[in-house]
């Protein structure tokens, strides 16, 4: 269809030329160059056929031959337009797929039963100061000098893998230390100098640097380190010179959990990074890529936090481990991982739990008939209770503010009063031929601004009103409401009104400078109460009584032991 479309058109061309022909003159047909170019072979082998037609179009004693060769290029472009098509074929109609994820539950650990009765984690164990609760592990807390990691027990020896790991670094100071490692390794780094596990490792670690050492201001930083049991890790310039990949993100003091997603899959590590501003689970973004990558065959997994002079709590809330398998692989059944008798041994136990916990349920049903077991569901917060939570605090926060404002409002109330009842004073003291017209304008002013902080403050009362009455209808519904949203309007109609007084008031002394010149009469001298030689007669009568005290009893002690 191309090649029939294209000699049509070099025809259609050839034939407009010819009715515009007058003499048969025979131009030279002009030569291209013939060699190698830098032009591709396609577009240079049309610009040669397009040319080659418009000198082939000029002469009409050749139109046999000129059709000829016309016919010939274009059934050869035809062919390698098909053979440049059938090559992007199949590249175009293949899709990369994603590869298969299973969940290893031997090898992760969540909330909210994360720890056993004593203390352990299934699969998992925990050294140094790392202390396991319910619903998390702290690594280490915000102490100074402080180690701890956890790692798996048994080694892992998948090829293909990915880690989700979630995290809180918090502390209370702008700098934090030392930071948070993850670790695929061939041994347990158990104890060490390098974010508390071994230094000289043979595999990876990724390494949540929060404090900066080398001083170029470039963290807090996450950096992937790999080692082949040789290399000592640099700490002093945080192992920027031994970094495969890195990339720069504030992971403390987040409102939100960080989460690390981390995948090894056809020697290629990439590390992804939730940044803990938002609720949302994939909500991840890149940060950093490493290729031919080679890690050991098998290994273990494990977490572990370092602190220094600075301190952060150092807590793990999850630890997902996922094997992954190629599209075209089948990924193996987990029955076939495990041992039959292995099998049959949990299976056993788990029989002989099973019936102890229905034994202890009966029993305790019969000695509580009445009561009845709550549900798991209501122990444990959501989203729409954490936002409404939220949404309170902040209401109490905006109360707590009001009611200073209005405390330091009722403070320049009562200094404002005392100002003018001086003034008033000092005025009827002069009489009226003092300087009534400077002293009768300061009144007036101060009576206006009294005025108006009166008004300020009963805005403020009506805003506490207001914000109290909304936590409390908040507090009985527990969602909120139209009422509610209503008194959040009123709330803001006052506050903007006190913002349109106190503006009010600036520009008013502002727009007065005369005003602000005349200075309020000073304060009559109050006399002292205790002149200073009242006050030596105190002290010398009071020295001569305390000293007479001791010698009467002094007295009265030399008369006891002699009887």
């Amino acid at each position: 269809e191309v090649t029939f479309m294209f000699t049509t058109a070099i025809l259609r061309r050839r034939r407009g030329k010819k009715k515009k022909e007058t003499p048969k003159i025979s131009r030279p047909i002009r030569k291209r160059p013939v060699g190698p170019t830098d032009i591709p072979s396609c577009s240079w082998l049309q610009r040669y056929v397009s040319s080659d037609t418009e000198n082939m179009a000029v002469s009409t004693a050749r139109r046999p031959a000129a059709i000829g060769r016309v016919l010939i290029i274009t059934f050869l472009t035809a062919i390698i337009f098909r053979c440049g098509v059938a090559d992007v074929a199949p590249g175009a109609s293949t899709s990369e797929e994603l590869p298969h994820r299973r969940f290893e539950y031997k090898y992760s650990f969540k909330g909210p039963h994360l720890s056993q009765t004593d203390g352990g984690i299934p699969f998992w164990i925990h050294t140094g100061n790392a202390i396991p609760s319910a619903d998390q592990v702290r690594i280490t807390p915000s102490l100074r000098s402080q180690k701890g990691s956890v790692w798996t027990k048994n080694k892992v020896n998948f090829a293909h893998w990915e880690a989700e790991v979630t995290f809180r670094v918090s502390g209370r100071g702008r700098m934090g230390a030392d930071g948070l490692a993850v670790w695929f390794t061939s041994e347990q780094g158990l104890d060490g100098p390098v974010y508390g596990a071994a230094d000289q490792w043979n595999g990876v670690g990724i390494f949540f640097d929060s404090f900066d050492n080398d001083g170029k201001k470039n963290n807090p930083s996450i950096v992937v380190v790999g080692n082949n049991g040789k290399l000592v890790y640099d700490h002093q310039n945080d192992g920027t010179t031994q970094a495969l990949g890195t990339c720069l993100r504030d992971f403390r003091n987040k409102p939100y959990p960080i989460r690390a997603k981390i995948s090894y899959y056809k020697r290629t590590l990439t590390v992804m990074i939730n940044n803990g501003f938002t609720p949302d689970r994939d909500d991840y973004e890149f940060c950093t890529k490493v290729d031919n990558m080679v890690l050991p065959g098998d290994g273990f997994f494990g977490i572990s936090a370092a602190t220094g002079g600075l301190a952060d709590d150092h807590d793990v809330l999850s630890f997902l481990l996922f094997t992954l398998t190629e599209p075209g692989q089948q990924p193996p059944p987990p029955e076939s991982e495990i041992p039959k008798e292995e099998k049959d041994k949990y299976q056993e136990e788990f029989q002989n739990f099973q019936q102890e916990l229905d034994k202890k349920k009966e029993e305790f049903q019969k000695e509580h008939p009445g009561v009845q077991g709550e549900q798991i569901d209501d122990m444990y917060e959501n989203v729409n209770d954490r936002e409404i939570r939220q949404v309170f605090e902040g209401q109490n926060q905006i109360h707590l503010e009001i009611k200073q404002l209005h405390r330091q409002l009722a403070m320049i109330l009562d200094e404002q009063r005392r100002y003018v009842s001086v003034i008033t004073t000092e005025v009827t003291k002069k009489g009226p031929n003092a300087e009534s017209g400077q002293l009768g304008s300061i009144i007036t002013n101060q009576h206006e601004v009294l005025k108006n902080l009166n008004e300020l403050r009963n805005s403020f009362h009506e805003s506490l009103k207001q914000i109290s009455s909304a936590q409390h209808q908040g507090n009985a519904a527990g969602i909120g409401t139209y009422e509610t949203v209503q008194h959040f309007n009123d709330i803001k109609e006052h506050l903007h009104m006190v913002k349109r007084d106190v503006e009010h008031l600036v520009q008013r002394n502002s727009q007065n400078p005369a005003e602000k010149a005349v200075k309020c009469p000073e304060l009559p001298a109050m006399p002292t109460c205790l002149s200073t030689l009242h006050f030596v007669i105190f002290i010398i009568v009071q020295s001569v009584l305390f000293f007479c005290y001791i010698m009467y009893k002094w007295l009265i002690i030399c008369k006891l032991c002699l009887f």
